[in-house]
């Protein structure tokens, strides 16, 4: 048998090693190469620097393009799309084409001729009504940079206008005076960005100065050094050539508006210039163009259009899919094969109020609003840091004690109940026990002493400062006032028979004392103060009678609390005339609480009239503490909540040293060894405290009446029970009449209406499942009548009776469903978008885009749009139409003032089909794509009209980040068949002739007379742009600049 040759492999070992080496390097490659076919190539970061840090981005436009491509090629891995869509972003938004790439910017590469008059000024663009003080704020403007609100000039790179809320985007040429290397800087409030190019070309520009990121920084004026970033590199230029340049400026509410550039040789000890006009020409002369025309606009990498990429994360629920935004692009079952699935029935509900009367503008009050299923996260979540008015609570209470009372502290057990008591008492849970019974209400009365003296009291007389009597025990004592009985005994009382468990502080809510009874003669006002004393501890005082339910305790005014022991709180007494000071215990003074200015002012009042009538008025001993005595009077709650500083007062606390003594005996043996006297002890704090909570359904407590009140809340929601019970017997009816064809995919939109009296109105929207098809969309609306409910009067015309009711089915009487007639909407109806317009060039281009846009995504060619123009003269909105892509639209023209309601009769009068719908429409609302289905679905010619309802976006807004509110308020977008237009009267052109405001309550009032149901949904992604009303509808100015309504 042959050896294994170990001496020639210990001879040859490294040729061993170095051929095992080269194999597997030869595998591995090889697996790299196979991998690399399939698209899942091997992994290997080579972006890396020492320690692992990443290398930093290149800013060069060829190093960028590079670093996409290498990346692109190392990523298309398992999921394509991943490569071409960011992490939660939406692929349409990001790309519109839909490519793989980001968009093209249309940057100016070329600028216009240039002529010699130019020199001495630049172009000046200004944006008014924007918040904010970033220029990355003034980017997220709609209109920014092509539609500004003002084009005008100006002489010298140095603006203040004086003004809030604006933005401004200065552009031209610069013109050196010499050749050489130049530096540039720019100061501002708040932020701004100096963009300079190498030549006359805008798409070469680049940032070489700015003033802050973020809108909180800022300079003086002239402050050219503040910051590192305001001072540019050191720049060659040549004084016969001219260099683009471009300033962005934003400016918020606050501080002293100013933006500056100043300029300076590259020589040591040389201070900035602000570049006048002897330096600086204009990019191209806008005086003659019309403010729709913006081919000249130059677009930089400063200011362009397109390329923006959204947020990653949306700020808003409303702004994540939904299945509903892009649910009118599934084809719809035909309505003819579900006419016989459900059996027909009269529709009219109640709460409808066809010829009732109404007062002007109350139909308001009449309008109903719909529950929604599943939930649209139309409720604002991100504002309600501002607006707490979707929780009931009052916004004092929350802000004062939060929602602790939806929580219940867990207890170790055998532990004392103080946790129960206290929760109790700030929340006023009260038990059969803690009420007051008839003989406890005199035992209540009893021990109250009252603060002013009266020879009307029953039986009781003033007190007097003349001898004082010490209590029993063998604490330092203080004067106490005499009486002619032995102090009365301490009855114990059902008001409180809980208190003197408290063991921690809580805010005092503090109301009225009882009245008395009714007596022979009323005794004279009086206001009373109740000392919460201590329970007792060891070692006791001198035990008094007590009656079986236990130690007493005086009740707060008018409401039944339970405080722990508070620290050593002495109420003041009334003002006093000067007296002789009593013995004082040792010790610091114990801290005081005055008692508000009312209260001493009502004191005082009545102590004067007390001595013109002759009677004694209140002595200094009448506010004495006493275990057996309390006092009772009116407090703030902040005197009572908040804490006194030690050692403050002093002359105050010097004069109810007297009352202190009796307090601070007992306070001394009861804390003998403990902290010092005159400080605050810290509450501990338990930061192993749990607690026990339900599942809390606040849509349980929101009701189907138009909210007028809440504007952050969202649409009800419909319960998840309720609806699948709805969808379950409609398609058990549905497949019963066609065998089993259609298959439930999902519920994508479920709308209830209710009606108590005979039913509920549904709009059920499913994804059903077509046996040997695709996927088909159900929209219909049924009817749950309630068994015996009966369904009115009819329309009275005759054409629908309703017919003899069905029995039930359903043994147990159950609601069951129908077909309610005459309630079906069309979904090939046309739509007519009615707006009027006058002077706002602007608002019309983006309104016409977004026309345009809503007509690309959806393919949807039956709709129109009607612009009624009031001799518009900053644009052509003739021509603006004819260029818009749109399927349809009208122009009309009027002269005279803007009327807005003459202006939507005029558009409505000019639709020629009583059976389309007309939509009167503002001009600066953002549409979501599904809002002609919308439309179309609410309306029901002679049964339904809609009023969505519009977010209105607030100031520095926009949709990709809305904040605002619902304009629960307003009906002025409404949508409703022409014929029953025509039949409510139209618009009242006769009284809102000179103004409006109002004119959509007065239409509405008419609509719900006329018989009609009103629709009140609010809208997904449905905004009201934020624009001011100064400038609107041609209004001049005091100085002539040319103005363009906002």
């Amino acid at each position: 048998m042959p050896r294994f040759p170990v001496k020639k492999v210990r001879k040859q070992i490294k040729l061993l090693l170095l051929l095992l080496l080269l194999t597997c390097a030869a595998w591995l490659t090889y697996v790299h190469l196979s991998l690399g076919r399939q698209g899942r190539a091997l992994r290997q970061r080579l972006g890396y620097g020492r320690d692992g840090e990443k290398l930093s981005g290149v800013t060069e436009g060829r190093g960028v393009r590079a670093t996409l491509s290498t990346q692109r090629a190392e990523d298309s891995s398992e999921s394509r799309e991943e490569a071409q869509v960011p992490d939660g972003r939406d692929p349409n938004t990001l790309f519109p084409a839909g490519a793989g790439k980001p968009p093209t910017l249309n940057l100016t590469h070329q600028a216009p001729p240039w002529w010699d008059e130019y020199k001495g000024q630049v172009n000046l663009h200004v944006f008014e009504d924007w918040c904010g003080g970033a220029v990355g704020h003034l980017r997220r403007n709609l209109h920014f940079p092509l539609f500004p609100h003002t084009r005008t000039t100006v002489k010298k790179l140095a603006v203040s206008p004086k003004w809030k809320n604006y933005g401004l985007r200065i552009f031209g040429f610069i013109h050196p005076a010499r050749d050489g290397d130049v530096q540039f800087s720019v100061a501002s409030d708040d932020n701004s960005e100096f963009w300079l190019s190498p030549n006359e070309s805008p798409a070469s520009a680049q940032l070489v100065a700015f003033v802050g990121k973020t809108g909180s920084e800022w300079t003086a004026p002239g402050e050219f050094t503040k910051f590192s970033s305001q001072v540019s590199k050191p720049k060659r230029l040549m004084a016969s050539r001219r260099y683009y340049f471009e300033l962005l400026h934003k400016q918020d509410d606050r501080g002293s508006d100013h933006v500056e550039v100043g300029w300076r040789a590259f020589l040591p000890g040389l201070k900035f210039e602000v570049i006048g006009s002897a330096h600086i020409s204009l990019y191209t002369d806008e005086s003659s163009l019309k403010m729709d025309y913006v081919a000249h606009v130059p677009q930089s990498p400063a200011s362009h259009v397109g390329g923006r990429l959204p947020q990653e994360e949306p700020r808003a629920d409303m702004l994540r899919p939904d299945p509903r935004d892009t649910f009118f692009l599934t084809p719809r079952v035909e309505p003819s094969s579900l006419e016989n699935v459900l059996e027909p029935c009269a529709y009219a509900p109640t709460y409808v109020v066809k010829d009732f009367p109404i007062a002007r503008y109350q139909g308001l009050q009449f309008v109903y609003l719909s529950f929604v299923y599943p939930n649209d996260h139309t409720r604002l979540t991100h504002m309600e840091t501002e607006n707490k008015c979707f929780y009931r609570e009052s916004p004092l209470y929350l802000e004062r004690f939060g929602f602790y009372k939806y929580m219940k502290m867990d207890r170790e057990e055998g532990e004392e109940d103080e946790e129960e008591d206290r929760q109790r008492r700030a929340f006023l849970f009260l038990s059969p026990d803690d009420l007051l019974d008839d003989e406890d209400e005199g035992e209540l009365l009893d021990s109250l002493e009252p603060t002013e003296a009266s020879l009307l009291q029953r039986g009781r007389r003033s007190p007097s400062p003349a001898a004082p009597t010490a209590p029993p025990g063998p604490k330092p004592t203080a004067p106490a006032p005499p009486s002619t009985r032995d102090p009365p005994t301490p009855r114990r009382s059902r008001a409180l028979s809980w208190a003197a468990r408290a063991a921690r502080p809580l805010p005092l809510f503090l109301g009225r004392a009882l009245r008395p009874r009714a007596a022979a003669e009323q005794p004279p006002p009086k206001v009373y103060v109740t000392r919460v004393r201590p329970r007792l501890r060891a070692p006791p005082r001198a035990p008094a009678p007590l009656s079986p339910r236990g130690p007493p305790w005086p009740p707060f005014p008018g409401v039944f609390l339970r405080p722990r022991p508070l620290p050593r709180v002495q109420l003041r007494a009334p003002p006093r005339p000067p007296r002789s000071r009593g013995r004082r215990t040792g010790g610091s003074p114990a801290t005081e609480l005055r008692p508000p200015a009312r209260a001493q002012a009502t004191q005082g009042s009545r102590e004067g009239q007390l001595r013109m009538l002759g009677l004694p008025g209140p002595t200094a001993d009448s506010n004495l503490s006493s275990e057996a005595q309390p006092v009772t009077s009116f407090l703030s709650l902040s005197q009572v909540s908040r804490p006194q500083v030690p050692g403050q007062d002093e002359e105050e606390g010097e004069e109810g040293e007297a009352d202190e003594d009796g307090a601070q005996g007992e306070e001394d043996s009861e804390e003998a060894g403990g902290a010092p006297r005159g400080r605050w002890r810290e509450d501990a704090i338990d930061w192993q405290r749990t607690f026990s909570v339900g599942a809390m359904d606040f849509e349980l407590l929101r009701s189907d009446w138009n909210d007028l009140r809440c504007n952050v809340s969202g649409n009800l929601q419909l319960p998840e029970a309720e609806a699948v019970d709805v969808v379950a017997q409609y398609m058990e009816r549905l497949n019963a009449r066609h065998g089993g064809r259609y298959a439930l995919l999902r519920i994508v939109n479920v709308e209830k209406r209710r009606d108590s009296a005979r039913g509920s109105r549904f709009l059920l929207e499913l994804e059903l499942q077509e046996r040997g098809g695709g996927r088909r969309r159900l929209s219909e609306y049924v009817f749950l009548r309630l068994p015996g409910a009966r369904a009115g009067d009819t329309d009275g015309d005759g054409a629908s009776p309703e017919p003899a009711p069905a029995a039930s089915a359903r043994p147990d009487g159950r609601p069951e469903l129908c077909r309610p007639l005459r309630l079906a909407w069309r979904q090939d109806v046309m739509v007519h978008f009615v707006v009027p317009v006058k002077n706002q060039a602007r608002w019309v281009a983006q309104f016409l885009a977004d026309m345009a846009a809503l007509h690309a995504r959806t393919g949807d060619s039956h709709f129109s749009v009607i612009l009624v123009d009031f001799e518009s003269e900053d644009m052509d909105v003739e021509r603006a139409l004819r260029a818009a892509r749109l399927p349809r639209y009208q122009y009309l023209r009027r002269t005279g003032n803007f009327e807005r309601s003459a202006g939507l009769q005029a558009g409505v009068d000019a639709v020629e089909d009583a059976s389309s719908i007309v939509f009167l429409c503002d001009l600066h609302i953002h549409f979501p794509p599904n809002i002609l289905d919308g439309i179309r679905k609410h309306c029901v010619e002679g049964k339904l009209a809609f009023a969505p309802v519009v977010m209105r976006l607030g100031c520095g807004s926009s949709p990709g980040d809305p904040h605002g509110y619902w304009e629960v308020n307003g009906f002025g977008l409404f949508g409703i068949y022409k014929s029953d237009f025509d039949r409510v009267g139209g618009m009242n052109t006769e009284e809102f002739r000179d103004q409006w405001g109002g004119e959509d309550w007065e239409l509405l009032d008419r609509v719900l007379q006329a018989g009609l149901e009103v629709e009140r949904l609010r809208l997904r992604n449905f905004y009201h742009h934020y624009h001011s009303k100064r400038g609107m509808w041609a209004t001049r100015s005091r100085k002539g600049a040319r103005t363009e309504g906002p």
